[in-house]
């Protein structure tokens, strides 16, 4: 409980479910740097923070993050500006004595037609969703470079690749969100506007598998405390749905009376991303938050934070 362990990226999403995580399990030794304290895209400034700080356990929550929208509009600042956050923090951490690493990903690592649900022994067999390929190729070297530091040195450096996240302190940016928060948006502002229609991209007919933020800081508290087996595991739910349902659920919760119309001119992305998690299930982890608590609980916390939503940073 008094090991320090840094957690990059602390004011996402992810990183403050993270650390609300570690502080209520008794964690006392957590090390926090905002990006104006510490620019993880900076080598030089990275390898002296490990130099001053020596964290014990590294959490690399710290991402170039985004929809269909952000990763066709900025393939290079995906693919450039998530190598460089996470080869200065791995290698850093390995060079300077970090023994447990967590590497958090994302599923969009799996091929485009990968058999569902998807295993992790999918990684690399067949091409990628071409939406999101700079962002996944990035993930993809973490993966490997941790795969590396661990089958070479023995080191507890393994990865998370959970399925597509939402919960408080999301980005509702329309421009570069995740569908579910564009859609929250979307939805309540045209409840308040009176419109009589939304317009969704796409044809509604793709499915996809939605993880609270909180379960997935419940799955990295539950990797540092066993030693897990293997070095890649999936985090999800095992339960999908179609954008056309998600929709439904998102314009009920949030009172919009409307009809929902669909530019098929806009691309879907991958027809399915089911996330195969019998890894680790079998160690012991199972999501405890339910689809219906979760979106209630993100659009309530919505309600309260709308005048002062976070900025994308493009």
């Amino acid at each position: 409980m008094n090991e320090r362990i840094f957690i990059a990226g602390h004011n996402g999403m992810v990183g403050r479910a993270i650390v609300s995580a570690l502080n209520t399990a008794g964690y006392n030794g957590l090390v926090l740097k905002s990006r104006e304290e510490l620019d993880l895209g900076n080598q030089e400034q990275t390898i002296e923070f490990f130099k001053r700080e020596k964290p014990d356990i590294v959490i690399d929550a710290a991402a170039r993050v985004g929809g269909i929208m952000a990763n066709n509009t900025y393939p290079y600042q995906f693919i450039m500006e998530n190598l460089q956050i996470q080869n200065n923090l791995i290698d850093g951490a390995f060079k300077h004595g970090v023994e447990k690493f967590i590497f958090l990903g994302s599923s969009c690592i799996y091929p485009k037609l990968a058999d569902q649900p998807i295993a992790e022994s999918s990684l690399l067999t067949s091409p990628l969703e071409p939406t999101n390929q700079w962002y996944a190729i990035a993930k993809i070297a973490g993966v490997k470079s941790c795969e590396a530091i661990q089958t070479q040195y023995g080191k507890y450096y393994i990865s998370l690749m959970p399925t597509n996240l939402y919960g408080p302190h999301d980005n509702f940016d329309l421009e570069t969100s995740h569908v579910l928060p564009a859609m929250i948006r979307k939805f309540h502002e045209a409840k308040i506007k009176g419109s009589p229609s939304v317009t969704l991209w796409g044809s509604g007919a793709p499915m996809r598998e939605f993880l609270h933020v909180d379960d997935l800081a419940e799955a990295v508290l539950f990797s540092l405390k066993n030693e897990l087996k293997n070095h890649l595991y999936n985090v999800g739910t095992g339960k999908d749905m179609t954008i056309k349902a998600l929709a439904e659920n998102i314009r009920t919760i949030t009172g919009y009376e409307g009809e929902i119309e669909w530019d098929t001119s806009k691309p879907d992305g991958t027809p399915r991303k089911l996330l195969d998690t019998g890894r680790l299930k079998s160690e012991g982890w199972e999501p405890k938050i339910s689809f219906e608590k979760g979106i209630k609980d993100t659009y309530e916390w919505f309600l309260k934070n709308v005048n002062t939503l976070r900025e994308s940073r493009f």
